[in-house]
């Protein structure tokens, strides 16, 4: 098997010129490197969704941005559409937070298949930032919780239902 011989450890973004720039662990020769990649063709009308993936998958960059998430890209080619649309970053900060935040009373069965999509990788990544692994060290293997029985249980109208038919 083999092991990744780049760590991305860093990943920002410079509006002049711009670019996208990657710090990263080199463990071929142990030593941490800087990698910039300049965005081309790219302006405040742009897919940043398109322009991630493109990037992700360039055949250059590819084995450097192994560790860098497609959604991290997207927020950087967000702040840098706000920066070509003459957003402060704090604004586009902003903007791309509202877009990142997911309503829980939202319908999603509503939603066209590329919101949907937006939205799962949303909660995929929040999952796996907020998932206990085994080699974490506040990982418990078997937690036990006793639910309180003081309150009135509420019987379902859909529970009634089902027992009257078994």
């Amino acid at each position: 098997r083999t092991t990744m011989a780049f760590t991305a450890q860093k990943c920002g973004i410079c509006f002049q010129p711009p670019s996208i720039v990657l710090i990263y662990k080199d463990h071929g020769q142990d030593k941490t490197r800087r990698r910039v990649m300049p965005v081309r063709n790219f302006s405040k009308f742009s897919d940043c969704s398109m322009a991630a993936e493109q990037l992700k998958n360039n055949p250059r960059h590819k084995v450097y941005l192994e560790g860098v998430s497609l959604r991290q890209l997207q927020k950087l080619y967000s702040l840098l559409r706000g920066h070509l649309g003459g957003e402060s970053l704090a604004e586009s900060l902003e903007k791309f937070q509202q877009e990142d935040t997911i309503d829980l009373e939202e319908d999603m069965n509503k939603l066209d298949d590329k919101e949907l999509a937006k939205r799962k990788s949303i909660m995929d990544e929040l999952f796996e930032k907020n998932r206990k692994r085994k080699d974490d060290p506040d990982f418990v293997y078997d937690i036990e919780v006793e639910f309180p029985q003081d309150e009135q249980l509420e019987s379902c109208g859909w529970d009634m239902e089902s027992d009257e038919e078994i």
